[in-house]
């Protein structure tokens, strides 16, 4: 095989969920913990947007957490700072709880280890508006563990999102690669499939698709995750 690396995303790929669903708990859940310390919800969900979107279109000088605090303050001002601790609280405790509105899948882990096992290098290219500790425990939802990834987007460790192409770019210079050695597997025809802006392939895993766009699959190798199985493993 001439691929040095495989790229996957998390969420509706490795870890099966109706994202939605999983966006609209998480919401619910984190709200009711932070209303016990005088936050409002509407202006918590005014303020989580905003947090997001600067993180989605933030253009390479900040990190994404720094994006994302830097308007989820103009909200609350400074109180919002000074309770961080609360949301690594949430993380910690409580955000366990969404687990039951996710899918599981065996399979994930069986591909990630066996691409492992031939040498293939494999990044977790999830879109990094999660911090460290909730990427970690999704991962362990999907049944595999960070050690199982070279590199995890997280919003610490990153300076652009999905679909921004640079954002594979400033992972391929964190790990030293080219487009041309990777190949990029997710579910999101905008968002993950922009990788292939960079020269990257692509492959459109269908098992919980998302098109908000109504892109053309066939313009994408695509297919089921057995499909995804049998198209890694020809290559390798």
């Amino acid at each position: 095989m001439s691929k040095k690396a495989i790229l996957f995303d998390l969420d509706a790929t490795l870890l099966p969920m109706d994202q939605d669903l999983f966006i609209k708990a998480y919401f619910k859940s984190l709200a009711e913990k932070l209303a016990h310390y005088g936050y409002e919800p509407k202006q918590l969900m005014n303020a989580l947007f905003l947090g997001i979107d600067a993180m989605i279109n933030n253009d390479g000088t900040q990190t994404n957490e720094n994006a994302f605090w830097g308007k989820f303050k103009t909200v609350f001002g400074d109180k919002a700072i000074d309770d961080i601790s609360l949301h690594e609280e949430y993380y910690k405790n409580d955000f366990d709880g969404l687990k039951c509105v996710c899918g599981f899948n065996s399979k994930a882990s069986e591909v990630v280890k066996h691409l492992k096992s031939k040498g293939i290098r494999v990044i977790l290219a999830t879109n990094p508006v999660f911090p460290t500790i909730a990427t970690h425990k999704r991962i362990v939802w999907a049944g595999l563990d960070k050690e199982d990834f070279e590199l995890i987007t997280t919003f610490e460790n990153s300076s652009y999102c999905k679909p921004n192409s640079k954002y594979y770019l400033e992972i391929l210079d964190k790990v030293g690669l080219s487009p041309c050695d990777c190949i990029m597997i997710g579910n999101d025809t905008r968002d993950d499939m922009s990788a292939k802006e960079t020269g990257m392939d692509v492959f459109l895993l269908t098992d919980c698709l998302i098109n908000t766009e109504n892109l053309d699959v066939s313009t994408f190798p695509n297919g089921s995750f057995d499909e995804l199985l049998r198209y890694l493993y020809e290559k390798i």
